[in-house]
């Protein structure tokens, strides 16, 4: 009987490996061979690249991997937490409840948040999300499209524009001074940054149709013309344009912007505590 050659280092599969030495190396096989099986045209430049890593010892790109892998799983541990939150917040034993987290409509919706997650940069607004996903399992005061757009925003717009919203909020005919006062911001020059930044911020909401100025409406909800107002005869013109700040004119939020609030700022009560990494708590102890 003819004994097998050992295999030589140089062999094929020597091709595909990742650089020796590096913490985490087994994992990065594991990934790109994951990848190149899921994704077929991805398989060759990575097949390509791992050889020429293995080649040269690319420490710069094995620390870009590892520091990937790690945003990865912080990223899927935040889904997961936010997912617990969620159904620690739903009664699944109410028969509404359970059929419309398992309907495909609202599947459609978490796939959504899931796919969105990278415009949820902040603590704030992966709350907004849970908030969101959870008061549309429970209610239905607006169309799943209305929520689609919802979970939309938190990608488009930052943290400030959601703090204009709920100053906005309840507080019907706020003039922009008064808005400026209520977000905690100190009095700015008019050709100041800060400025230029506050205008952007009410034309983002204004065009997005989710505050506006206010308007009288009658009992149908048909909003009333504002009477022309007649020139005056007396006096000069101002020098200077409309302030920033300016605290003449009121603004409230649309129905879309009310219903925002509704959802993505009102927290359903918890029915289920628990802590995040009990079992780990339970196993130091």
């Amino acid at each position: 009987m003819t004994s097998q050659p050992p295999i030589s280092e140089s062999s094929d599969n020597s091709d595909n490996e990742i650089p020796k030495g590096i913490r985490g190396s087994r994992a990065l096989r594991a990934i790109l061979n994951a990848m190149g099986g899921a994704i077929p045209f991805v398989g060759g430049v990575l097949s390509a690249g791992s050889a020429a890593w293995s080649e040269q010892e690319q420490e710069t790109i094995n620390s870009f991997f590892e520091h990937s892998l790690k945003m990865l799983e912080a990223e899927l541990a935040e889904k997961a937490q936010t997912i617990l939150e969620i159904m620690a917040r739903l009664d699944m034993n109410d028969k509404n409840t359970a059929e419309r987290v398992a309907s495909p409509e609202y599947q459609s919706l978490v796939c959504k948040a899931l796919r969105d997650w990278a415009g949820t940069e902040s603590k704030k607004k992966r709350e907004y999300i849970r908030n969101i996903l959870a008061n549309a399992a429970v209610i239905k005061v607006t169309s799943d499209d209305v929520v689609r757009l919802f979970l939309q925003w938190l990608s488009m717009y930052s943290e400030l524009h959601f703090t204009v919203i709920a100053a906005i909020y309840n507080d019907k005919g706020v003039t922009r001074a008064r808005i400026w006062e209520k977000i905690g911001k100190e009095e700015v020059r008019e050709d100041s940054a800060e400025a230029d930044l506050f205008k952007l911020l009410i034309r983002d909401l204004s065009t997005g149709s989710i505050i506006r100025q206010h308007r009288e409406k009658d009992y149908a909800g048909n909003f009333l013309r504002v009477p022309a107002q007649q020139r005056r005869r007396k006096g000069t013109a101002s020098s200077t344009v409309d302030s920033a700040f300016e605290d003449t004119k009121g603004y409230e939020l649309t129905e879309l912007g009310q219903q925002f609030v509704h959802y993505a700022m009102t927290d359903l009560p918890s029915r289920i505590e628990f802590k995040q990494n009990a079992e780990a708590e339970e196993k130091k102890a």
